[in-house]
This record gives C-alpha cells, structure tokens and sequence, in this order.
C-alpha cells in the first residue's frame, strides 16, 4: 500500500510528558516539595476543582504498565522530565536514592520496549527551598541547577542520548514574573528580564558540563515554544507589531540558544525600557561557546497581533503588550474548548524559519495537540472517539511533512501528551492524552486517537 505521506526512516514517533504532571506521589519516596506543591497548600482554590499535584496520573506507581501501553500505540520514543525536587529533595546537596531507582527503573523499562528516552530536566518544578532564595534571580540557584544537570548527566548518561535543558522557558518568565499566571505571582518586567537572562546562563552551563562528560552518541538541546506572531497586515505598523512579539515570546530564547546571542533589536528595547539584566564577566562567551545541538519545538496556536490602538499608560507596569495588540482573525478555526485558534501551517512557518534563520538545525515537534474538556460525552462502547484529535494531528503532521520535503531537519513527532494529565492551574479540566484516565480509579483506557497514532507509526506514515 503506498502511502500519500511517508516520512524519513527512523522518524520519532511519540509523545511527551512532565514529572509533576503525571508522577503524583508528591510526597512519596522521599521527594522535596516543589513550587506547585506550595502554591497549592497555600491557595487552593487558584486551581480548577481544587485538584493539585498530589496524585495527578500515578505513572510513579504505574509506570510498567504506562510504558506498556506506550509500546503498545507505536513510540519508538518519547520524553520526559527529571523532577528535580524528586532527584535533589532540597535543590543542592544530597541525592535521593529513591529517585535515582525509580528513574532507572523508568529509563530500562522503555529502552526494553525499544523507546528510546529523551530527557529533560526542567518543566516548571523549581525546588521551593530555592524559590525562596530567589528562584531564577539568584545567580546561586543557577550554580544549584548546574549541579543537579551533573548529577543526572552522571546516573543517567550511560543510557539517556538526548536530554534537554528547559522545556518552554518563556513560560515561567511570563506567567511567573509578568501575568500572575503562576507562582510566584510577581508582577515586574525588571524581575522576568532577570530570570529569563539566568535561564539562558543555566542552560549554556548545563550544555557546557554535558560536553566535558562526552556521553557517546550523546546530544543536547532545549525545548521552546514557538508561537509564530503573525500581522494584521503588510502595513509597516502591524509589522513592526509582529516583529517585536516575536523578538519577545519567540527570540528571546530561540537566539541565544541557537544563534548563541541576543538579537539587537531586542537589547535596545530592554535597556530603552531601562529593564538590563545584571550580567557577569564571561557571559557573552558562555552562550556564544555553548549552543544546542537539537531544537524541541512545541507549537499549539498562532499569535495574531496588531499595531496598538492606544498609547499605553506610562504608569502601569511594563508589558510586552506596550507594543502591540491581539488581533482576531476574522474566519479562523477554534478549539473551542480551550480557546485556542487551530492554524496548521503554523507548524510549517516555524521549520521554515529554522531552515532560513537558524542553520536549519536539527529538530522534532516536540509538542502539539489538543484540550478538550468533558471528552467523556464523546464515549461510545467503552472507547473515546476523539476523531477532532486525529484530524488535529494529521493536518499538522501533513504540513510537517511538506517542510520535510522542502528540506527541513526535522526528525520526529512528538503529541502532548501520551494520557491525561494535570495541568498546572487547570488540573483535569482539559485532557489531552492518546490514554483516558479515570482520575477515580486511576483506570487507563486507549482512545480512538491511540489505535489511529499506532498505525501511522507502524506505516511511518498515513
């Protein structure tokens, strides 16, 4: 049979998921709490149905029979995250023997189901001992970040070849320092300007020490979410617009990373808006001499902006929103069970970009997928029939094939996520997996999606 899209040999067919989203047992086998235990103990209800990390999905107790059913739907691979409050209960000093079982256990488990397991080391899940030094501020807590790289790069490296630093960094800058989306709840652009400079600086010194270790085979990377930012219009103004989010949301990390350097534009913005992070002697170096071998990109949604209507308040606290605005697009297609544009080319745009911009390096998906709240209105004779899911994934898939045929580096696919999963504030009001769980009962049942996914990765294609 031949097949209309047939991807690469050895393409990555998978899907992704984090530690404190899917291990529960958060305060089992001798884990240090993490921010989002904290936040959650103290306010409760800044989480949908007052679910928090506790339980979540239990892959800590169930993680044989996970990996499984992760065989069992077609991964030849699949990533996931160390939780470092888990590994290093307190952030820095001693590590915790139960973590370093568990893990082994969890990296054997899928090399003997022929997965291979791609690594990461940060989602979120700063040690709440180091966030109240100061989190990414503190220049201290990037030397404690380094050390636990180490440690892990150590236990593991002998059978771990991809690992990663950071998935999605701009994240905890905006939510955490910008928007009061998650903890610590500051809002204060001077403040995310600095622990988006330490990030960067965490990440060059985590790749400088995976380097020195040379694990054979081994390749380092980090994971970024890239949200093309496109414009109204070709009028130079909603152009500028799209230029300057894009610098912001996408660049800020893509360059320095990549590039190993900060774009112009984007420094002279800062240090206009008098927002210059504090910087140590050796740091130009640092990011110039230790960039990343691979690129995840994870991609849900465009960001559609405009140029600004109104001149902003020179009293209210500094927002990229300063200069630009969200734009609808008139038509567009929704998710709207989360409130998001579906818009598949996106994915397409973004490989492009990499081919064009940034060395064509080498990259997988390494997110996609979509939300869907009350799926279980969609069961028929015990199964989900989430066929919207399966459209979501093949229209994407058809546009990362066409990058492939324009000469993209991109090497696999990954689906946010493999099950149902706790999800930061929303908890389970959204699911996102190829497996449903019954948060009850802790049941996992394949979906349509999963015996759809299985088939495309026995084909290699559809």
């Amino acid at each position: 049979m031949s097949l209309q899209y047939q991807f690469p040999e050895d393409f990555w067919w998978g899907s992704a998921t984090s530690a404190t989203q899917i291990e529960g047992a958060a305060n089992e086998g001798g884990k240090g709490k993490n921010i989002w235990d904290h936040w959650f103990e103290i306010e409760p209800n800044r989480f949908f149905d007052h679910v928090g990390p506790q339980e979540t999905s239990d892959f800590y107790h169930r993680y044989q029979e996970d990996i499984q059913l992760m065989k069992k739907i077609g991964h030849n691979t699949h990533r996931l995250s160390i939780s470092w409050s888990r590994l290093i209960p307190s952030g820095r000093g001693e590590v915790n023997p139960e973590a370093v079982e568990f893990y082994q256990h969890v990296i054997d488990d899928m090399l003997a189901n022929d997965i291979d397991p791609f690594v990461n080391l940060y989602h979120f899940d700063m040690p709440i001992a180091l966030q109240n030094e100061g989190g990414w501020e503190s220049r201290d807590v990037v030397d404690a970040y380094v050390a636990y790289a180490k440690e892990a790069f150590r236990l593991f490296g002998n059978r771990v070849r991809k690992w990663f630093t950071f998935n999605e960094p701009i994240v905890p800058v905006e939510n955490g320092y910008l928007y009061d989306a998650h903890y610590p709840n500051v809002v204060d652009a001077k403040r995310a300007v600095q622990v988006a400079y330490h990030t960067a600086i965490a990440s060059a010194k985590a790749i400088a020490a995976f380097r020195e270790m040379n694990i054979d085979q081994g390749k380092i990377g980090i994971i970024l979410n890239l949200t093309p930012s496109y414009p109204r219009s070709s009028d130079p103004s909603d152009l500028r617009a799209s230029r300057i989010a894009d610098l912001f949301f996408n660049r800020s990390f893509l360059d320095p990373s990549v590039l190993g350097a900060y774009p112009q534009e984007l420094i002279n913005i800062i240090r206009e808006n008098e927002l210059l992070p504090q910087v140590q002697e050796g740091d130009g170096e640092l990011l110039r001499s230790n960039t990343v071998d691979i690129l995840g990109v994870n991609y849900y949604q465009p960001r559609r902006v405009k140029a600004k209507e109104y001149v902003p308040n020179p009293y209210s606290p500094f927002m990229p929103e300063w200069y630009f605005d969200h734009y609808q697009m008139p038509g567009r297609k929704m998710n709207i069970y989360r409130g998001w544009e579906i818009y598949e080319k996106g994915i397409y745009d973004i490989l492009m970009n990499l081919k064009e911009n940034y060395g064509n390096i080498e990259s997988f998906i390494s997110e996609n997928g979509m939300g869907v709240q009350g799926e279980h209105r969609f069961q028929e004779k015990g199964e989900i029939q989430d066929d919207y899911r399966i459209d979501f994934i093949r229209e994407h898939l058809k546009w990362v094939h066409q990058a492939i045929q324009e000469g993209s580096h991109v090497k696999g696919y990954h689906m946010w996520s493999f099950m149902d999963n706790w999800s930061w504030s929303n908890a389970y009001k959204n699911r996102y997996g190829f497996v449903s769980v019954d948060v009850e009962t802790q049941e996992r049942t394949l979906k349509k999606s999963a015996h759809w996914f299985q088939k495309v990765s026995e084909q290699n294609g559809f």
